[in-house]
């Protein structure tokens, strides 16, 4: 075993800042080697650059500093059994699917904004700073996927079919914003956005939706309807 590694040395080994090594001493994962009562520099082994790599490991899956203390515990106790480790690596995985089940509803709610976003046009257009500020956003009361195709495959409704022009497009990705709004709004059937021809066509259920509403989400996500829908 190696021994009369400087600090600096044991952190090089084990890849890690000096201030780590100290953070760690303070929280107590690492025993602060006794000062030699002759001077000099404290004296660290193999041994803790080996633990250093454990809470290194352990921290990239997961696990808080308390959590590994307790595993640390665990590890130096002779009468330990293997289960107690796997106990704690069951929990940390439960706490990571509820994680992950949370992240899945950020991701949803971002692909919602993201999808309302005019992607141009002037900042007051912009939906995502109304959501952020807390004011309702376009798609907040609409149904869910689920209720709009039963809706929609409801049997007796007459569909229609209105095309707009629209002012305000910079570019096919605008053309697809206003695609994927008018797409989730009630009582539509079908939408498509031309950049090209600045038009956009939407056959929808005039019982559910209006012209008029259909041309109030286009104009939200900050473009122009020029004229009324034919």
């Amino acid at each position: 075993m190696a021994t009369g590694m400087t600090i600096s040395r044991a952190a090089m080994r084990a890849g890690v800042g000096v201030e780590t090594i100290r953070f760690y001493e303070r929280r107590g994962l690492i025993e602060q080697p006794l000062r030699p009562r002759s001077g000099g520099y404290r004296s660290y082994d193999d041994d803790v650059v080996e633990r250093i790599g454990f809470i290194r490991q352990a921290q990239e899956l997961g696990f808080s500093l308390r959590e590994i203390a307790e595993l640390l515990a665990l590890r130096a106790d002779p009468a330990a059994d293997c289960g107690d480790v796997r106990k704690q690596a069951m929990v940390k995985r439960e706490e990571v699917d509820r994680k992950i089940v949370q992240l899945q509803h950020i991701r949803a709610a971002l692909n919602q904004l993201i999808a309302s976003c005019p992607g141009g046009g002037a900042l007051r257009a912009c939906t995502i700073i109304d959501a952020l500020n807390g004011r309702p956003a376009t798609t907040s009361d609409r149904p869910s996927a689920k209720a709009r195709r039963r809706q929609q495959a409801s049997k007796g409704r007459d569909m229609k079919t209105a095309t707009f022009k629209i002012d305000g497009m910079h570019c096919d990705g605008c053309a697809r914003t206003i695609e994927a709004l008018l797409a989730v709004e009630p009582g539509v059937r079908k939408a498509g956005v031309s950049f090209a021809t600045r038009e956009s066509r939407v056959l929808f259920d005039p019982k559910t939706v209006t012209e008029d509403r259909l041309a109030t989400v286009i104009g939200r996500a900050g473009f122009s309807v020029v004229g009324r829908p034919s």
